[in-house]
């Protein structure tokens, strides 16, 4: 279809497009891992939604392709069907349409790569090329426009029109999702992010999901009162809650939505659907309620829209801890790894770290967090426990236990009640190392993500945007593997963790100053920010034969593990000797170190010291 034919089509009219696709299917097959694998294996059962719409008086029915891009199906094994299941999608909705006793556009459904993106931090060349080759099969099949629907990210969108119109003509819908505030990630209202689509080439710009129909008309009078805009509105059916292992949406009713789509239309809205939880019922009434309708002309409404002031982030600071005072000052900082007690007391870390501290040759304790993905004590509750004593801690946070939400929420408290200044983030043993293999982790953000997140509440705001009145000042830690297998990939993620924000970096632990100094050849100078080098005295033969075989990130020299071999007996007196000699020579290239102790010995550290 035509640019011009379309935006003719939405002169003077409403067009009524479809609902939810993905709880009709559900309620039709069950629970799946991907509804867009159902073009393939259940096309059937999506002809029959799509029709369901169409009888229910939808003009616009939208691709079973939601998800169908290489970043989604690429970790269900599907990443090499992208051009299949768009293809598949399109040719189910086009036998939907020359079924129909009326005309039916087919639009070619877009969603955004999801939460993954910020997990992965692809660049903006690689998230475009993964639009291209979704909309490339979507057009080669035959639809008759693009729709974009529930992008969190407006420079995600903006990449994804971008995408499209390298090689299209075909007219592009844009739609964002918002909060109840009534702004989407970044905190960008809705005039904010229609200024920067309109210069897009995009012919419609809309909101959908997140929000029922009354809570998203405050959304679309901010866009109807933007000039020269056609605009599209698709609510959810309301918000949604979790029974068992389902999403259940509210039973809004037909009438309620019928009321939605009267007011949108007074508002100028061109486009009217449904989104989560909607059926054809709820299609239905709004198609029958716009039906004697023609979308209003002028922005009469604009002069109710409320201003809403653009949160300025606060801004940014270097941390205040006694922990980062020390490594500005270039002074070796020297920290003691514990792990958490797998049990309820804290008596036995108490004691042994008021033996270490009571030294006055430690600076810091750092705290493991779940490492080999078995359960403990949370890492940011003990550091809290321990701050209290005044003892300075550096907890480690991984994301494979707490989604982004619960990340944010753990960080705050620990801020705030904890006293927590420091934070090394990290991503996680997988569960399946552990005493839960079953489990799965979460992961909605890799390390690098988690220090986007640290960086943001040290601005003042949370991950989406939103301000909290005030801001952390956490110093940003993240690990390093100078001997990683894929060294390439290590220096990469390590360029990027410093570029989302990192302060100082931990290795894993080295046992010979050549790996570091083959480490720095390869990443072409010295590290952007201070690094704490890794030390673990070990005790025996068997036991560095173990880590160097059986436990990742860790290369023990042949050499040393030949000494350690011949040393028979003696083998504790060579690790610790080792260990020794790493301390020294950190002390002359690093900016610290941080030591774990054997079998949590923790009075052994000292021998070290």
């Amino acid at each position: 279809m035509k640019i011009l034919d379309f935006n003719e089509r939405l002169k003077d009219s409403i067009l009524i497009a479809d609902g939810a696709m993905g709880s009709m299917l559900h309620e039709s097959v069950g629970s799946q891992r991907c509804f867009d694998e159902l073009n393939s294996t259940e096309p059937e059962a999506v002809f029959r939604v799509h029709q369901a719409y169409i009888e229910a008086g939808a003009q616009i029915i939208e691709t079973n392709t939601f998800g169908a891009n290489r970043f989604k199906l690429a970790p269900l094994g599907l990443a090499d069907e992208v051009q299949k299941l768009n293809s598949r999608g399109v040719k189910i909705a086009r036998e939907a349409r020359e079924s129909a006793a009326r005309e039916v556009l087919i639009a070619g459904s877009i969603g955004p790569l999801g939460l993954g993106v910020q997990s992965r931090h692809p660049e903006p060349g690689e998230i475009q090329d993964i639009f291209y080759e979704q909309a490339l099969a979507l057009e080669e099949r035959g639809v008759d426009f693009y729709i974009l629907e529930t992008f969190s990210y407006i420079e995600e969108v903006l990449l994804a029109v971008d995408a499209i119109r390298s090689f299209s003509g075909l007219p592009i819908v844009a739609q964002l999702t918002y909060s109840e505030e009534g702004t989407t990630y970044g905190d960008v209202r809705p005039a904010d992010a229609a200024a920067q689509l309109k210069n897009k080439n995009v012919q419609v710009i809309g909101a959908n999901c997140t929000l029922g129909p009354q809570a998203l008309l405050r959304i679309l009078q901010e866009l109807t009162a933007v000039d020269d805009l056609r605009v599209s509105g698709m609510p959810n059916a309301g918000l949604p809650k979790r029974e068992g292992d389902r999403i259940v949406y509210p039973k809004s009713s037909p009438e309620y939505f019928a009321l939605f789509a009267r007011e949108a239309a007074a508002l100028g809205v061109r486009i009217l659907g449904g989104c989560c939880g909607t059926t054809p019922a709820h299609i239905r009434a709004m198609a029958e309620a716009v039906k004697p309708l023609r979308p209003a002309k002028s922005h009469a409404a604009a002069h109710s829209v409320e201003v809403v002031a653009k949160a300025v982030p606060v801004a940014q600071r270097d941390p205040e801890s006694k922990f980062w005072k020390k490594l500005q000052k270039k002074e070796f900082v020297v920290c003691v790894e514990i792990d958490p007690p797998k049990g309820l007391s804290l008596d036995r870390i108490y004691e042994q770290v008021d033996k270490v501290m009571a030294s006055k040759k430690v600076d810091a304790i750092d705290i493991n967090s779940g490492a080999m993905a078995r359960v403990g004590m949370d890492a940011l509750i003990v550091a809290g426990a321990l701050e209290a004593r005044g003892v300075e801690t550096v907890p480690h946070l991984t994301t494979r236990d707490q989604n982004i939400i619960g990340l944010q929420a753990a960080l705050l408290g620990a801020w705030t009640v904890g006293g927590v200044r420091n934070v090394l983030a990290i991503t996680g043993d997988p569960p399946s190392v552990g005493d839960y293999p079953e489990t799965s982790g979460v992961y909605e953000v890799d390390s690098v993500g988690l220090v986007k997140v640290l960086n943001r509440l040290n601005q003042g705001t949370d991950w989406a945007g939103k301000t909290l009145g005030g801001a952390t000042n956490f110093a940003i830690g993240v690990a390093l593997n100078p001997v990683a297998d894929d060294l390439d990939n290590e220096i990469e993620r390590f360029h990027a963790k410093v570029e989302a924000g990192a302060h100082y970096a931990m290795t894993q632990p080295l046992f010979d100053p050549e790996h570091w100094h083959a480490f720095l050849k390869k990443l072409g100078g010295k590290p952007a920010i201070p690094v704490l080098i890794g030390i673990w005295p070990l005790n025996s033969y068997k036991q560095a034969l173990r880590l160097n075989n059986e436990v990742p990130g860790i290369v023990i020299p042949q050499s040393l593990l030949k000494s350690m071999e011949s040393a028979g007996a003696s083998a504790r007196d060579c690790g610790f000797a080792v260990a020794r000699d790493m301390l020294a020579w950190a002390r002359t290239e690093l900016a610290g170190a941080y030591l774990i102790p054997p079998f949590k010995r923790y009075e052994e550290i000292l021998e070290i010291l």
